[in-house]
């Protein structure tokens, strides 16, 4: 890794309505609009469709790098998250954030260790810890 502080840059550009189109540098672009919940369009990823993924593949990127540390061997994790958008203290905001984890492991790995390190990488994720929303990891851990 190299040394902290890291910058991150991206760039938005829109009309009045209808799509924008959110971009890197070296990446491909993404077509943004609201959500079909705020009248968009639906067929677009949105800023809190974005967030979610964010949140669930910081899991998954943090994962790998626990688990090697720890020394556990994971051969796939599955996350399917659910935000809660509401009103409180006077802004709509996530609410809450729900993580379904789905860590396989390769026959007799150890069960408890493989939870640890799931909840470790949560707690570790940038993304997650950056936000003030409460987020609730719901591990299952299968066997191959």
């Amino acid at each position: 890794m190299k040394p902290l502080p890291h910058k991150y840059t991206a760039q938005l550009s829109g009309t009045s309505d209808g799509y924008a189109t959110a971009a890197v540098t070296g990446l491909p672009e993404l077509r943004v609009a609201a959500p079909a919940d705020f009248d968009g369009p639906g067929d677009a990823w949105s800023p809190e469709h974005l967030l979610m993924a964010a949140v669930e593949s910081c899991l998954l990127l943090t994962l790998r790098s626990v688990a090697k540390a720890s020394k556990l061997e994971f051969e796939s994790l599955e996350v399917s998250g659910e935000g809660t958008l509401d009103r409180k203290d006077g802004a709509t905001r996530f609410t809450e954030i729900i993580l379904h984890a789905r860590l396989k492991l390769a026959a007799g790995a150890d069960r408890a260790k493989a939870i640890r390190v799931l909840e470790k990488s949560e707690k570790a994720c940038p993304i997650s810890a950056s936000l003030s929303t409460p987020i609730h990891l719901e591990p299952e851990i299968v066997f191959a």
